[in-house]
């Protein structure tokens, strides 16, 4: 019997053909991951949800805890009492705060423009560094309240009591700082500056004519303050002395 020969690749083609490996699932992009896990948060993220958010961010007051989330724009809080609390860096603009109780809170950097604060009590509040200018503070209790460079241009604070007050490097529009250093007195407790100073009242060349909110002239007025005070009852200015 002859025996025919067999080439290898005829004993290639006469082997069974090897299972084929799984094929393994294409490996999600991680930006595309990114993606969907953040759509998935925006959609939870509805309502009560969002609420929840908020609030969340103003128990920790704001990014790095510095700060408050706290948003009061054109909100009633009108008779309301919030002494000793952390409103650093929040959102006043247009509240009516009227006979409020803010004593010894914290308003550092906070805007409160526009905002109503007849008789409202600020007494040993930090109003530092805050956006104050179309305020109406009427009769508002400053005493010992820290001003340091508050903006409060055409703001209204006739008849509020400042003693002890800082108003140190304030934004003030003449006419009112007229009106308060008639009867300004009192030394702020915390920063230790005399309230009549930190307003400029007396015959200072620094704060002789106006104030930050009015430049001065390029020459001298013809009348500076005095350095005691006023002597003329219906401008506020008097004859210099010295």
């Amino acid at each position: 019997m002859a025996f025919t020969s067999i080439s290898p690749l005829s004993i290639y083609l006469l082997k069974p053909p090897s299972p084929a490996p799984p094929r393994t699932p294409p490996r999600a992009s991680p930006i595309i991951c990114r993606v969907s896990a953040l759509a998935a948060v925006i959609v939870s993220f509805g309502g009560v949800a969002l609420a929840d958010l908020n609030k969340f961010e103003a128990e920790l007051r704001g990014e790095f805890g510095i700060g408050s989330a706290a948003q009061f724009g054109s909100a009633d809080l009108k008779r309301s009492v919030h002494v000793n609390e952390n409103f650093r860096r929040a959102n006043f603009t247009a509240a009516d705060m009227r006979e409020s109780n803010f004593s010894g809170s914290t308003f550092n950097g906070a805007y409160l423009e526009k905002a109503v604060a007849y008789r409202t009590n600020f007494t040993g509040a930090d109003l530092s560094d805050t956006l104050m200018d179309r305020m109406v503070l009427n009769e508002a209790n400053l005493t010992n309240a820290v001003l340091v460079r508050a903006v409060l241009t055409r703001s209204d604070l006739g008849g509020a009591a400042i003693n002890g007050a800082d108003f140190s490097d304030a934004v003030l529009d003449l006419p009112q700082k007229q009106a308060l250093c008639k009867y300004a007195n009192g030394t702020n407790p915390i920063t230790g500056v005399s309230t009549r100073k930190s307003l400029g009242c007396g015959n200072t060349r620094r704060n002789a004519y106006g104030s930050p909110s009015s430049p001065l002239l390029s020459a001298p007025p013809p009348k500076l303050l005095d350095r005691d005070g006023f002597c003329d009852e219906s401008t506020g200015l008097c004859d210099a002395t010295k």
